[in-house]
């Protein structure tokens, strides 16, 4: 006789392993199949974790190197040691995937190790040992996008895996693709001396950020000395003695060149991992995109089987994925889960940081909605001034006729710390005039937030 449980999730990401905590704690029997080494999925191991860990330390090298000396402390001899490095970012994974191995014996979650393939609505196989189950829920994340013509081997052509192992700093470094992990491992690399070059096919950086932030986003960076291709595509890649020889033309068609590079990073964009589940095999459905279908619950085509994080639709973020893993858990045990998608952050951790949270100015056009701007910059911030970190704004849009907060977007110091209070403005349906008229210490760099709402009903003190 099998072992049998109410709740196996396949996938020990932040929404798997958020989602099976959450059921056992509402009482139900649980298991979660892994089948990596470690728990914590591609966030906790070769992603967000260790990505942020980079991004700090290489941050502190180029405030020791570059920005110490206008605070009045003077350094001498700065050196990179990068194997130390990389080392304290190994050590930063092992304290996060083992603080989740805690939460599944505290919660008695039992972690099935190996692969896990659906047989059947109710079985699910994991290295040929066959488990019962009420519920499925698939975890399983996603995956890089592969590029045709540029064969990744994690060495000179590495995907954000490879890019955050690297053993010495490449002189040329050429990015793929403007999105967040992109920029986010182009700053990393660029503070430690590499020259950075970001191809993108687009006409912009981050597409889907406002327009006006992204804007100054590309203006900051360039300044920072990250250079930018436009409108151009990667046709093919050459690795020879001196690296690797990429093949670029115009996105609307035109002459080819070539350019150079030591290390290229593929990074345009990532895709739900599907693959080998035996989902098929069961009918269940698949988007035009290729991730798995749910209606507004989670729940497939298939009963008793359900889905959350990347391999659904909505934005690859370990955090939406774990308000999906919490809000799945209690619709299983019988409660009204639901997430807010209107209020879900999304921020880059270049630095400056960028943040935003619901509606940008051009989906606002696009809906036909009437909305007012309120916006306030760094410039003019007291707290912002002390600390030498002045690039940036905050934006704050709002409907016109209701004044309810409707998109924040900021780009600055701190900025994914600054959003967190205009999600919950959301949230909770506030106005501008709301959050204008909430008290902010000072000197603090919130007050750019409440400056910004004060701005949206032209009531700004500080500018």
């Amino acid at each position: 006789m099998p072992d049998s449980f109410d709740v196996i999730v396949i996938g020990a990401g932040p929404g798997g392993y958020v989602c099976a905590i959450r059921a056992a704690q509402l009482g139900m029997k649980v298991a979660c199949v892994e089948k990596r080494e470690t728990l914590g999925g591609t966030c906790l191991n070769i992603g967000c974790i260790p990505s942020k860990a980079l991004l700090q330390s290489s941050e502190l090298f180029e405030e020791a190197t570059h920005k110490f000396k206008d605070h009045g402390i003077g350094l001498a001899g700065v050196t990179l040691d990068l194997a130390r490095m990389q080392a304290r970012k190994g050590e930063v994974v092992t304290a996060n995937v083992r603080g989740v191995e805690f939460l599944f014996r505290k919660n008695k979650v039992t972690w099935l190790k190996g692969e896990g393939r659906i047989l059947a609505p109710g079985r699910v196989a994991v290295n040929g040992e066959e488990y019962e189950t009420k519920h499925i829920v698939i975890a399983t994340g996603s995956e890089s996008i592969p590029l045709p013509g540029v064969e990744v081997d994690e060495r000179v052509i590495v995907t954000s895996t490879g890019g955050l192992e690297l053993d010495r700093v490449p002189e040329r470094l050429v990015v793929i693709g403007g999105g967040y992990i992109g920029l986010e491992l182009g700053s990393v690399w660029r503070r430690l001396g590499a020259q950075v070059t970001v191809v993108e096919f687009l006409d912009r950086i981050v597409p889907g950020m406002d327009g006006e932030v992204g804007k100054a986003f590309e203006r900051i960076l360039a300044k920072q000395g990250m250079k930018f291709r436009l409108k151009t595509k990667v046709t093919g890649a050459r690795k020879g003695n001196e690296g690797v020889t990429l093949t670029l033309e115009p996105a609307e068609g035109g002459a080819a060149e070539e350019i150079t590079a030591d290390v290229v990073l593929v990074a345009i964009g990532r895709r739900p991992y599907v693959n080998g589940l035996g989902l098929d095999a069961v009918g269940g459905a698949l988007d035009e995109r290729g991730r798995i279908a749910t209606n507004g619950h989670y729940a497939t085509n298939v009963p008793g089987i359900w889905a959350i994080g990347d391999c659904i639709a909505g934005p690859m973020l370990a955090h939406k994925a774990e308000d999906e893993g919490v809000a799945v858990a209690e619709i299983i045990a019988g409660k009204a889960g639901h997430v807010n998608y209107e209020a879900i952050p999304g921020v880059v951790y270049t630095w400056p940081e960028v943040a935003s949270v619901g509606r940008t100015e051009e989906q606002l056009k696009a809906e036909g909605i009437a909305y007012k701007v309120g916006k306030f910059p760094f410039t003019a911030n007291g707290r912002a001034r002390a600390m030498g970190d002045t690039d940036g704004f905050v934006k704050l849009l709002a409907d016109k006729a209701t004044d309810r907060l409707l998109g924040a977007h900021i780009i600055g110091p701190d900025a994914g710390t600054l959003i967190a209070e205009l999600a919950l403005a959301i949230e909770f349906g506030a106005s501008a005039e709301d959050v204008g008229r909430t008290s902010h210490a000072h000197p603090s760099l919130n007050e750019a937030v409440k400056e910004a709402a004060l701005a949206a009903s032209g009531q700004a003190l500080h500018i």
